[in-house]
């Protein structure tokens, strides 16, 4: 089971921490205001009241050992910078900022940000479904419970067939397209890279390491594909 830390219960922080929850995740939410806490902790794995920039308050709570944090605290930029620092210096693995501005996103990435969440543009739904599959390059919402994704492929995949996998049967989704970069040659000692795509994957096609799937199925289906 995958677990996350959501520091910032603000709006987007709380419905992200619900959204990764009601997914099966293991949650804990953070924030500095009880009232918050509070109206959380019936939602999460733990909710609990801390200083983020506290790095031995995150390490007593299991911080340390969760796969990803997000970092959602909104109007305080010192706070949210000094907490992705705290992050990285525990060594969470991967570390998602919210960022106001372009500048801010460049300076948490600087920092130890992973990638920037921009609440103004992504939901907190499409957010929680891109969490759940960190290989995830792209994610089309098709109606309220499907959706086209943009995934690298999984080591488990790769040097198998659609055949061998079984996509639909076993995981409930449709492999639609791969995308793979080829090397080409343009001269005598030189070559390129180019991406080419399999519009329509045989049964016997093999999965290459690096290929991008683009698959279609439902979100429950495709948070459950294999992560390796």
């Amino acid at each position: 089971m995958q677990q996350f830390a959501v520091i910032g219960l603000g709006r987007f922080g709380q419905r992200l921490a619900r959204a990764l929850t009601a997914d099966g995740a293991e949650v804990i939410a953070i924030d500095r205001n009880a009232e918050l806490v509070e109206s959380m902790r019936d939602d999460v794995t733990l909710a609990v009241r801390l200083d983020s920039t506290n790095e031995e308050a995150l390490r007593t709570q299991g911080v340390a050992e969760v796969g990803v944090a997000i970092v959602g605290i909104g109007e305080e930029f010192e706070a949210a910078a000094l907490t992705v620092a705290v992050l990285k210096s525990l060594g969470v693995p991967r570390i998602y900022a919210r960022a106001e501005t372009a500048i801010q996103g460049q300076i948490l990435r600087r920092i130890g940000a992973h990638d920037i969440v921009n609440p103004e543009h992504e939901s907190a739904l499409r957010w929680a479904r891109r969490l759940q599959l960190p290989n995830l390059k792209e994610y089309v919402e098709l109606g309220e419970d499907h959706a086209l994704i943009h995934t690298t492929a999984p080591g488990s995949f790769c040097h198998k067939t659609p055949a061998d996998l079984e996509l639909r049967r076993c995981f409930g989704v449709n492999l639609v397209a791969i995308k793979r970069t080829v090397n080409v040659q343009k001269g005598t000692d030189e070559t390129s890279s180019t991406s080419a795509v399999i519009s329509v994957p045989q049964a016997d096609t093999t999965i290459l390491p690096n290929d991008v799937l683009i698959l279609v199925g439902s979100n429950d289906a495709l948070a459950q594909l294999p992560n390796d």
